[in-house]
């Protein structure tokens, strides 16, 4: 038996209840966090976020309307329109009003990095471009066991989550070294024109 099965023997003899997330996740607008310009640039210091794939769409000097999250206190971005979230613990700015920036309610019962996870099992795919969060998803139910299983569920996530993100750069950095070995021949290999070297010895 694992730990988590354990604690949940232990303190919930009975099964684990169930909360919708609206009951237990606050959200806020994103307006006045919009981006001013969408002249980017890596020298700037604020990420303009999206809550898709690309997550980061460049870095700002906008000054104002920066949503101040940090690792004591970390929000949600929710895309309303696809359903994605990524999870953001640095100060951003956003693109686009179509996301919700989720926190936990005051009273929640529920931790927020633990919400970030139990939100990733939601199999729900929109099937119409309408905003999502207050119609539908915010609907959904999640499993709120007691804080100490949530804590062993997160610590177990992480840990799998940091080991995804060290295998990641491993494999960048070596698909970096075979995309530089590859055009270093392709450079060689297709120089035709340059005057090859002369070679010793004299002619025959």
């Amino acid at each position: 038996m694992s730990q988590i099965e354990e604690l949940i023997e232990r303190l919930c003899p009975d099964g684990v209840e169930e909360s919708s997330l609206s009951e237990v996740i606050r959200y806020d607008q994103p307006t006045k966090y919009l981006v001013s310009s969408k002249e980017y640039n890596d020298l700037y210091s604020i990420p303009v976020l999206t809550a898709g794939k690309t997550f980061v769409l460049g870095y700002t000097n906008d000054t104002e309307g920066i949503y101040s999250a940090s690792p004591s206190n970390p929000v949600i971005i929710f895309d309303d329109f696809t359903a994605t979230s990524k999870w953001v613990n640095f100060p951003f700015k956003v693109k686009s009003s179509a996301m919700k920036i989720l926190s936990a309610k005051p009273n929640s019962p529920l931790t927020l990095r633990y919400l970030y996870y139990a939100i990733q099992t939601i199999r729900y795919s929109p099937e119409a471009h309408s905003r999502q969060w207050i119609s539908t998803f915010s609907k959904f139910k999640v499993p709120a066991p007691p804080l100490e299983v949530q804590h062993e569920i997160v610590k177990i996530l992480d840990t799998f989550t940091d080991l995804e993100a060290e295998l990641e750069a491993e494999l960048e950095a070596e698909l970096e070294a075979r995309r530089a070995q590859y055009e270093y021949y392709r450079d060689q290999l297709l120089s035709f024109n340059e005057t090859p070297p002369r070679r010793s010895g004299g002619s025959r």
